[in-house]
């Protein structure tokens, strides 16, 4: 039987909620990752092209899959943890921590930057160019995490298709950029690979934003177009541990889609700028509501 004969019968929406449900307590009590605050429907959405691409014709199955193949779960994680981005995507932040962030944090001896959510390493990338730039870089950490134990052996691989390069070429330039993006890659047979110069100040880890705790005292956190993907209370709890690993007067950098403005956190950080969604710490002990 061909699997587009069996996708009809996760027509009933009823039944494919409960699907979606057991498939997020399957995700969690075999395997420990806890998917249930993320939002609904980017939540159902990703599942369902998970179960599209691991060809399984219903949830059902794809929780099936997840219960008794454990060597699925990267895969598994890949797809739920949205693992997109680009070099110096949107320029005109990565400008303002050119301009405002880094002139800042040259103050500090010893420089630590948390990137949560690393994807596939570009903005990873992107910041060491920018310290490099700003003659910071030797004296910088930069703590790069996220779920994917795929999405980090990407990152850690920094291989990209060649044609990303015209784009971010342009990017890198409006960001402000005093030289050739070719100047720190080499391309070939159709890829690009970053210099490895640029990994020699970054940790690669595994780290689970839902459950785990402060990974590093930072005084730059960027976690950008991953808060969008959860619920409310899950953005509330991120945000906490942000301002729990950020030094007094430290930086945090969310994308341009997220805020603070109705967070608990509203109260403890002070907008550099707003519109880029750059903020500064400025409280002391986190106030809950």
């Amino acid at each position: 039987m061909s699997h587009e004969a069996t996708e009809p019968a996760a027509a009933d929406p009823g039944i494919e909620e409960i699907e979606l449900e057991l498939f997020v307590r399957a995700m969690q009590r075999r395997h420990g990752y806890d998917f249930s605050q993320y939002a609904p429907a980017s939540l159902k959405r990703r599942v369902r092209q998970l179960a599209t691409q691991l060809d399984c014709g219903t949830i059902s199955a794809l929780t099936g899959r997840a219960l008794h193949d454990a060597g699925l779960l990267p895969k598994l994680l890949e797809g739920l943890s949205v693992p997109v981005s680009d070099m110096f995507r949107d320029p005109a932040v990565f400008r303002v921590l050119r301009e405002q962030v880094l002139p800042v944090l040259a103050s500090y001896p010893q420089i630590n930057i948390w990137q949560a959510g690393c994807a596939h390493g570009e903005e990873v990338y992107s910041l060491a160019i920018l310290l490099e730039e700003a003659g910071l870089y030797e004296r910088s950490q930069i703590f790069a995490t996220d779920l994917s134990t795929r999405a980090l052996q990407h990152a850690r691989e920094g291989i990209f298709p060649v044609r990303e390069a015209q784009q971010w070429s342009r990017n890198y330039q409006a960001a402000g950029g005093s030289r050739s993006l070719a100047d720190y890659y080499s391309a070939r047979y159709g890829l690009l690979k970053l210099d490895q110069r640029l990994r020699r100040h970054v940790t690669f880890a595994q780290h689970n934003l839902v459950s785990d705790r402060v990974f590093c005292e930072a005084h730059l956190v960027l976690c950008r177009n991953v808060l969008i993907y959860f619920s409310n209370p899950l953005q509330d709890h991120c945000l906490q541990l942000f301002h729990d690993s950020l030094v007094r007067g430290g930086f945090l950098c969310l994308g341009l889609r997220e805020s603070i403005d109705a967070a608990a956190a509203s109260t403890d950080f002070a907008p550099v700028d707003a519109a880029r969604r750059i903020y500064r710490r400025t409280g002391g002990e986190w106030r809950r509501p």
